[in-house]
């Protein structure tokens, strides 16, 4: 006889139909009012979701982690059926990509060790195809090389109020670690694009966007790496660079302790 668990859901979502992840008054389509409504209709009782980190509308995700507490009747569910409910229950633009049982009590935010996203730019004259909907199209050229060097003066525990939305800031804590910032150049479906990987215990609001905005400045030629570090001392948001568009970021994935996750068979 199983106890209570926690239901975990590692979720994919194309973001542009959607006004971001959490749900909010007025109608508007979320990501998980789209998966609570999943849920309820297949354990027939409301539910309360906790994410690994809430995405801004048009953001994508391949690997979000969803949490939902259930009862020991609904810990002994077979993986295979309610894989096969929630599949069918959801929408195009979302995949229900695989289902874990963690013990109750998890939490997919509180219990998340760091957290990864990719923001792909296409730097070209030439239109993306095949990138079109989840790449900032840059018209002209960007220096890779220069925009990681600049980058790694962001690697470590630093205060990041220059790289948030400055609202969101306000009475905040905003010190964050970042463990790994790299950028380069990626081939992927045939075209080559320039990938800025990061990775951290957590991000403030846009940090990730305003990251690459500022970055691209560099790339372009316009700012050089000293300009970065000096951004991130002023503490202020005027100092970076621009907010880059939401499509080209995608939350690609979450670390947790280790054996936390088992799969839900």
């Amino acid at each position: 006889m199983h106890e209570g668990a926690t239901l975990v859901i590692r979720l994919g979502y194309r973001g542009a139909g959607f006004a971001g992840f959490a749900e909010q008054p007025g109608g508007v389509r979320t990501v998980a009012g789209e998966l609570r409504r999943a849920l309820e209709t297949a354990l027939r009782r409301p539910c309360e979701l906790t994410c690994a980190g809430r995405t801004d509308a048009g953001v994508h995700a391949i690997a979000q982690y969803v949490s939902v507490p259930v009862s020991p009747e609904e810990a002994q569910l077979p993986g295979t059926r309610l894989m096969r409910s929630l599949v069918a229950l959801t929408p195009d633009d979302l995949s229900v990509q695989a289902l874990f049982r963690a013990p109750a009590g998890f939490s997919a935010r509180f219990d998340a060790l760091a957290r990864s996203y990719r923001y792909r730019i296409a730097a070209s004259d030439a239109r993306p195809v095949l990138s079109w909907d989840h790449a900032w199209w840059f018209r002209g050229s960007l220096d890779a090389a220069a925009m990681d060097a600049a980058a790694q003066a962001l690697v470590g525990e630093h205060d990041f109020k220059s790289f948030c939305k400055a609202t969101s800031a306000e009475g905040k804590p905003t010190c964050r670690y970042v463990s790994r910032l790299s950028v380069g150049r990626v081939t992927e479906a045939g075209e080559e694009l320039v990938a800025i990987d990061v990775t951290g215990n957590a991000f403030l609001h846009n940090m990730v966007r305003t990251i690459a905005g500022t970055l691209v400045e560099v790339g372009r030629g316009h700012r050089d790496a000293a300009w970065v570090a000096r951004a991130l001392e002023a503490r202020d948001r005027a100092a970076a660079g621009p907010c880059a568009p939401a499509k080209g970021l995608t939350f690609v994935g979450v670390e947790y302790p280790e054996h936390t996750l088992a799969p839900w068979e």
